[in-house]
C-alpha cells in the first residue's frame, strides 16, 4: 500500500467568465493520472462564503474547513489583479486558520506580462502568517490569453506539462515530511504496515 497525498486545488478567482477554469482544469487533468495524488478542488464561486467574517455558523466556512483539514497539500491557481491576488481568495484564506498550518502550498499564477507573479509574491507572505511553507518554483502563465489552445490545452504543453510535475514533485516531498512530523505515529504505523 503506498501512501497517497490529499492535495486541494485552489481557484483563486471566482470572476464571472474566469480564466481560472481553463488553467484549473489543465492542472486537474495533467495530474490526474498520477497515483500518489487524491485530488480535490476548493472554489471561491461554489462556496459562497459571507462578504464579512462572522463567528456564527455558516455552510460555505463549514464546509471550506472539512476541505482544507482534509488536505496534505494545496496548488493555489491566481490570477493577478491590480499586482496582487483577489479578494475572493484572500477571503477564502482569511475564513480559516488552523487547517493551513505546517502543509505546503505551490501555485500555478496566469495574467497579462508578469504572469501572475505578483499575486504569488504576496500569497507567499500571507501564507507565512498562516505557518504554511510555499513552493519555490511556479508554474506561471504570461499573457495567458495566448497561451492555451481553443480546447484549452497549453500551445507549449510539453514544457508546461513538465514544470507542472517539477513542482508537484518538491510539493510531494514537503506533503510527506510536513505530515510525518504531524503526526508521527501514525506515519510510522503507516510505514511498518506497507513493509509487512
Amino acid at each position: 500500500m503506498k501512501e497517497t497525498f490529499n492535495v486541494a486545488i485552489i481557484y483563486g478567482s471566482a470572476r464571472e467568465g474566469r480564466l481560472c477554469d481553463m488553467v484549473a482544469r489543465w492542472v486537474l487533468t495533467t495530474l490526474g493520472s498520477d497515483r500518489d495524488l487524491s485530488l480535490d478542488t476548493i472554489d471561491p464561486a461554489v462556496l459562497n462564503l459571507p462578504a464579512t467574517h462572522t463567528r456564527a455558523e455558516h455552510p460555505g466556512i463549514d464546509e471550506l474547513h472539512t476541505a482544507l483539514s482534509e488536505a496534505d497539500a494545496f496548488i493555489v491557481v491566481t490570477p493577478e489583479y491590480n499586482h496582487s491576488f483577489t479578494g475572493e481568495l484572500k477571503l477564502l484564506i482569511d475564513a480559516a486558520k488552523q487547517p493551513w498550518r505546517r502543509k505546503p502550498v505551490a501555485f500555478v499564477s496566469y495574467g497579462g506580462m508578469s504572469g501572475g507573479l505578483r499575486a504569488v509574491e504576496q500569497l507567499r507572505l500571507v501564507f507565512a502568517e498562516l505557518h504554511a511553507v510555499t513552493m519555490r518554483d511556479v508554474v506561471s502563465f504570461a499573457n495567458v490569453w495566448d497561451r492555451f489552445d481553443e480546447d484549452g490545452n497549453p500551445i507549449d504543453q510539453e514544457s508546461t506539462n513538465q514544470a507542472l510535475h517539477h513542482m508537484v514533485g518538491d510539493l510531494k516531498w514537503w506533503a510527506g515530511a510536513l505530515r510525518d512530523a504531524r503526526y508521527p505515529n501514525s506515519s510510522q504505523q503507516l510505514r511498518t504496515a506497507v513493509a509487512s
